[in-house]
């Protein structure tokens, strides 16, 4: 659906300004490439923040506590 909705966007783009939807075209690519690096520190700080979770609670775990399973209203 995200594709679709996207691919819609750059036709009207491409119908009321055709050298911004070429453009646009060009430099896609060229800004995913850009932003890989940044994705990449996300998941690092990501995983490290995981980590200093589970190393925070592994006294509370190992002590018998197991966090409480969700509720569910009728």
């Amino acid at each position: 659906m995200k594709t679709l909705f996207v691919l819609l966007a750059w036709c009207l783009l491409f119908v009321l300004c055709w050298p911004l939807a070429l453009l646009a075209l060009v430099l896609w690519p060229l800004l995913w490439l850009l932003s890989l690096p940044l994705r990449l520190v996300g998941i690092t700080l990501g995983a490290a923040f995981a980590f200093l979770q589970s190393l925070l609670y592994l006294p509370a775990r190992l002590l018998g506590w197991r966090p409480a399973a969700p509720q569910y209203a009728p």
